[in-house]
């Protein structure tokens, strides 16, 4: 069988960090056929990093010596580069989010389906073992049906001061679309996606518009900063469940945590760590497993199942259309903030 050829689009961190060794090490199903970036010298110095033999700053010939691509650029390119490699028969790894917009997502779902090839989004935090595990309890029927479930992503102070993060322009916000994403996608995935109908949601960004700010992830320019910092959020669904939402990249807590819990008719979860909580024999009980350490990252399980899709040997874990879902409840956060009022999200 020969190899899947993949190009990397986005020479980045991202994609030096995850990506790139994630496929390096699938060397007898994967070829690392080119890598793409405005930054030439970048991509050049990741192709003699990792020997990947062709090198673009231009992104469209790259379609031509590759099979797949795994796109790592700003957020405000992905639906623009994810569709013209599906139009070029090219599956597509997306990184998350899957763009700033419903209407680009729609377009990117609309591309594959036309051109009959793959795209999936690279929200890792599902391959996660307490996400695995927490998604086989729900299906085991462990907690009944779902009724509530509290989200929480939280960092102190920790705004990234690398790359374009802060750029509003490129990334299309903050704290929310960058890390509380991976959260609302994880919880959606959990919950057997259901449908949302309204959404009121508040986002900040003071704290770090103040001068002389403490931040752990090094300097940003308090002055030109212009995304959030800071999102909470309440979201109902068709369903009758309800999710109470919060991210930040720079809270004013004691520490960082990640917090993911759902309460169910018949028992509950946290998934950070992974504990059940139920009734049994006339007393409340609470459980928490040892989980085996896995071998493997989920970088690496993501890859593998974007690769093994591609050849026709699993199912994409995450769907666009999935994916697409997340991108309309941040799209509604944004606008209930600047609104002021709830947001009714519709089919």
């Amino acid at each position: 069988m020969s190899k899947l050829k993949m190009g990397i689009i986005g020479a980045g961190g991202i994609a030096q960090e995850r990506h790139i060794p994630a496929y390096a090490g699938m060397s007898e199903t994967v070829e690392l056929a080119a890598v793409q970036d405005v930054d030439i010298d970048r991509a050049h110095a990741v192709s003699e990093t990792f020997d990947i033999p062709h090198v673009f700053d231009d992104y469209k010939p790259l379609f031509e010596v590759v099979d797949a691509v795994t796109i790592c650029t700003p957020n405000k390119f992905h639906s623009e580069i994810a569709i013209a490699a599906l139009e070029a028969g090219v599956h597509v790894l997306c990184e998350k989010p899957m763009a700033i917009t419903t209407k680009e997502c729609e377009a990117m779902i609309a591309a594959a389906e036309k051109n009959d090839r793959l795209l999936s989004i690279a929200y890792h935090y599902r391959y996660m073992p307490e996400a695995k595990l927490a998604k086989e309890a729900i299906l085991q029927g462990e907690i009944g049906e779902p009724l509530v479930t509290r989200v929480q992503a939280m960092r102190r102070r920790k705004v990234p001061g690398w790359g374009v993060f802060t750029n509003k322009d490129l990334q299309g916000g903050g704290s929310l679309i960058d890390f509380g994403c991976h959260l609302l996608d994880l919880a959606l995935w959990l919950l057997d996606d259901p449908e949302p109908v309204e959404v009121i949601g508040r986002t900040y960004d003071r704290l770090s518009k103040t001068p002389g700010q403490v931040n752990d992830w090094g300097a940003f320019d308090h002055e030109t900063f212009n995304v959030d910092d800071h999102v909470t959020s309440y979201i109902t669904f068709k369903n009758g469940l309800s999710m109470q939402f919060e991210c930040s990249w720079a809270a004013n807590i004691k520490e960082d945590y990640t917090a993911l819990s759902i309460s169910g008719v018949d028992g509950g979860m946290d998934v950070y760590p992974f504990q059940l909580y139920q009734t049994k024999y006339g007393s409340v009980w609470n459980s928490q497993p040892n989980i085996p350490k896995e071998r493997l990252s989920e970088g690496f399980v993501q890859a593998k199942n974007f690769v093994d899709s591609c050849i026709g040997e699993a199912e994409l874990v995450v769907k666009p259309e999935q994916a697409l879902k997340v991108t309309k409840l941040i799209e509604a956060i944004y606008k209930s903030s600047e609104e002021g009022s709830s947001i009714k999200i519709t089919d």
